[in-house]
């Protein structure tokens, strides 16, 4: 069975992300020019790679993100299962850890172990964990897909990443992630292995 290559990648910079304000799956927001930069970069970097599909959420950012590859024809999938955790009632404002308490005590009954925590309204990781494992399958069942893109959220990333790699959710944050940041893994048939973790190569100015 072939190594099937999976590039993981989160979506370019919004406005959103330089002010602090969450967008979860509830805010559909558009890339800034930092953002659209950045999706440019990676373009220009991957190319010529010989992508087999393109998978990103159904939210904006992450096909503005990879337009260039899906206007190539590069067959292309939308997932539900790839949007961005849902922040509930606190999507779109700003909210910190410093700031916010009830935010704190969720991150910190994550890290804790505790992954059916959330916010009011709110997903938590479980629940994430949830809507992606039909996509895992999916992919999975693909094998002949030898090389695939998969744009979608820094924390359902992390979420996916978990799921992968066989960590619990409490690891999750071990997975840094930064705008139009790549995670390249490897699926040999029986487990994922990471071969490129947060890689931002394609970013240097």
């Amino acid at each position: 069975m072939p190594v099937q290559q999976i590039y993981l990648l989160r979506h370019g910079q919004t406005d959103f992300n330089v002010q602090g304000i969450v967008q979860g799956s509830g805010v559909d927001s558009d890339l800034n020019e930092r953002g659209r930069w950045q999706a440019e970069r990676f373009w220009q970097a991957y190319k010529d790679m010989p992508f087999a599909r393109v998978y990103t959420s159904r939210l904006k950012r992450t096909h503005q993100s990879v337009h260039k590859f899906i206007d190539l024809g590069i067959p292309h999938e939308a997932h539900a299962a790839l949007n961005e955790i849902s922040w509930g009632t606190r999507e779109g404002t700003r909210i910190t850890p410093q700031e916010d308490a009830e935010y704190k005590h969720v991150l910190d009954e994550w890290l804790a172990g505790n992954d059916r925590a959330h916010l009011p309204g709110g997903e938590s990781p479980a629940d994430v964990a949830a809507r992606q494992r039909p996509f895992i399958e999916l992919l999975k069942s693909r094998p002949d897909d030898e090389i695939v893109l998969v744009c979608m959220h820094g924390r359902a990333m992390r979420v996916l990443l978990c799921q992968l790699l066989g960590y619990p959710l409490s690891c999750m944050d071990e997975f840094e992630h930064q705008n139009l940041c790549l995670y390249k893994l490897h699926y040999t048939g029986s487990q994922f292995t990471i071969r490129n973790f947060l890689d931002v190569s394609h970013l240097a100015e």
